[in-house]
């Protein structure tokens, strides 16, 4: 993975989505992903930037999806997608962050919540 930890907070709420997100800015940390995990901890993240579609498949877990645009505005949300699946593009997508099944019930993120990325390096 890229270098770097973030923390994802929901302006509306101020309320952590996750705070350990990784940013896959390299070739290989996009390609890989989450391959190879066998669950992702709550509070753990993957940011993948200019990506419009994800799938699942050769996962072992299910994941939760927020496609964000650019400034980071939630446009599409997918739940408990299962080890397997392709995701159909989102057109309106920059973005997106993967997590842990569960995570986007326990925050009720909604299409339209602004995301701020707090660094956890500085």
């Amino acid at each position: 993975m890229d270098c770097g930890l973030w923390t994802i907070l929901i302006a509306r709420t101020q309320q952590p989505l996750a705070t350990k997100a990784r940013m896959a800015r390299s070739f290989w940390s996009r390609l890989v992903g989450l391959l190879g995990r066998r669950a992702l901890p709550d509070g753990e993240a993957l940011i993948i930037p200019r990506c419009r579609s994800i799938h699942t498949v050769g996962m072992q877990f299910p994941i939760d999806a927020v496609f964000v645009d650019r400034a980071f505005r939630v446009v599409a949300l997918r739940e408990d997608l299962s080890p397997g699946r392709i995701v159909s593009p989102v057109w309106k997508a920059w973005g997106v962050v993967e997590m842990a099944a569960g995570s986007l019930a326990r925050v009720r993120l909604a299409v339209g919540d602004q995301l701020h990325l707090v660094s956890e390096t500085t």
